[in-house]
């Protein structure tokens, strides 16, 4: 299944509760756009394609919530549900990306109530669809890029689980196993939350890809000794200069394999890149409640002395200096990346019109 979806008979949203994976497989649904937000807060759903279809169906979910007797009174409830769901976690832009594109068409659409409810459902349902889709060209391209035998470091968690279905950098990794290349996945488990070790090493064993999950502090050993020839990681979103916030430790990672000349590559849809930042400083990074930190145990005790303090930023800026390639669903984009993103951007632009 995916890992978010509209559910047309209950008329809610219905996602994998991924906070308890992998543990236990379970599911849940929410009617109320408030209820979305506090999932997406909350991590039920995460990583930045997924949240993005989250926030759409969320917005679908408002539209139908909303008591408006016109439609001039619901877009105004939307803008409202709307920035409920972007505080949710402002950091990836796939988010902000989705609600805008919601809004616009919600802005558009001729007809009444009625239809304007159904059409935003569409177009929720399209931002789904069309991620899936956005997800396996992305794995065509970087898939070029691995070569049989090769074992790669993997950050955080960017497969099916990160996005509605198939995954942006293990999406690569997956598509290149199903290719018959034979490879070896290094999972760092990324700190605080995880995501690593619970939820790409559970992916991992779904697809049969042969893996060892490493701590994060130890990449740099790996990457040293000669015992991992790439490294694969998401982003939640890139500067116009390619500069890409992801999950915290990315950019120790990519510094680590710049040093030993093993190629880094960021793999994200073109949705993920912003480019009205110039360049990564410029991107908010989340910083998340101390307790994911502070509340680690080992064999039943707490990591940390009672009243301990604790700092907890969600993401840190790579810069594009670190980067050997980023990977979308339009082709592999080179240095110098200013440039190359942009050409990239607008011919695509050009193509549409």
């Amino acid at each position: 299944m995916r890992t978010v979806e509209w559910d047309y008979d209950r008329a809610q949203v219905r996602m994998i509760d991924q906070r308890l994976l992998p543990a236990e497989f379970k599911l849940v649904s929410y009617d109320d756009y408030r209820q979305v937000a506090q999932a997406i807060t909350d991590m039920v759903v995460r990583g930045a394609p997924a949240i993005g279809a989250t926030a759409a169906f969320g917005l679908a979910l408002a539209a139908r919530q909303s008591e408006a007797g016109d439609v001039k009174a619901l877009r105004n409830d939307l803008k409202q549900a709307a920035e409920v769901l972007h505080s949710a976690r402002p950091t990836a832009v796939n988010l902000s990306w989705a609600l805008k594109r919601m809004l616009e068409l919600a802005a558009e659409t001729q007809g009444n109530l009625d239809e304007l409810r159904q059409a935003l459902l569409e177009e929720a349902q399209r931002i789904a669809d069309e991620d899936v889709e956005i997800n396996k060209r992305m794995a065509r391209y970087g898939a070029r890029l691995i070569e049989d035998g090769d074992t790669i470091i993997h950050h955080c968690n960017t497969g099916a689980l990160a996005t509605v279905d198939w995954g942006t950098a293990l999406g690569v990794i997956r598509m290149a196993s199903e290719l018959g290349k034979h490879i070896h996945v290094l999972v760092d488990e990324t700190r605080p939350r995880l995501q690593g070790a619970r939820l790409t090493a559970w992916e991992l064993q779904q697809y049969g890809i042969p893996y060892d999950i490493i701590s994060d502090n130890a990449a740099g050993y790996f990457l040293s000794s000669g015992e991992a020839q790439k490294v694969f990681f998401g982003g939640d979103r890139m500067a116009a200069n390619g500069d890409v916030a992801n999950k915290i430790g990315t950019y120790m990672l990519a510094l680590a394999a710049k040093d030993n000349n093993v190629p880094a590559y960021s793999v994200v849809p073109t949705s993920t890149i912003d480019m009205s930042l110039a360049r990564g400083e410029l991107i908010p990074i989340e910083e998340r409640n101390a307790r994911e930190v502070l509340a680690l145990q080992i064999d039943g005790e707490s990591i940390a002395p009672q009243g301990a303090a604790a700092r907890n930023p969600a993401f840190d800026v790579t810069p594009h200096r670190l980067l050997t390639g980023i990977v979308t669903e339009l082709g592999v984009v080179y240095p110098p990346f200013n440039e190359n993103l942009a050409n990239l951007l607008q011919g695509e632009q050009a193509g549409r019109e």
